[in-house]
């Protein structure tokens, strides 16, 4: 019986242990590196290289954003603040929710975001569109 008892407390004081670290962090921020990935290596892409975006396939892209329009790109830095990086030439509609763009200006890198108007678009990976 003692054994059973102690059993019991134990695993409920293991619970209530992990539940208060739960708590803990579901209250409260987390750091910035939860948000922002360490730089994955990946190349930067320059004037006249080819970059791909991921869009949200709605009819207001489609509406937004047209074959040969410019787009400007912002990068979000650790800190949180947003500057303007480059802009991307739309060059084609890939699919539902691709598009493919040359830089015109500035350097790019995944994870920045290019804009027109309302509409955002998250710039990827060159390798994965093979297009």
């Amino acid at each position: 019986m003692k054994r059973k008892i102690t059993g019991i407390l134990t695993a409920v004081l293991f619970f209530l242990a992990f539940m208060d670290t739960v708590t803990v962090f579901a209250t409260s921020y987390p750091p910035a590196p939860l948000y922002h990935r360490e730089d994955t290596g990946e190349p930067v892409r320059v004037v006249g290289q080819t970059v791909h975006l991921f869009h949200s396939g709605t009819e207001e892209v489609k509406r937004t954003i047209h074959i040969n329009d410019i787009l400007t790109v912002f990068r979000i830095d650790t800190s949180c603040k947003v500057k303007e990086v480059g802009k991307i030439r739309i060059i084609s509609y890939i699919g539902e929710t691709y598009l493919k763009g040359e830089v015109v200006e500035g350097e790019i890198k995944p994870d920045d975001i290019a804009k027109k108007g309302n509409v955002s678009c998250l710039v990827i990976s060159a390798g994965l569109c093979p297009h």
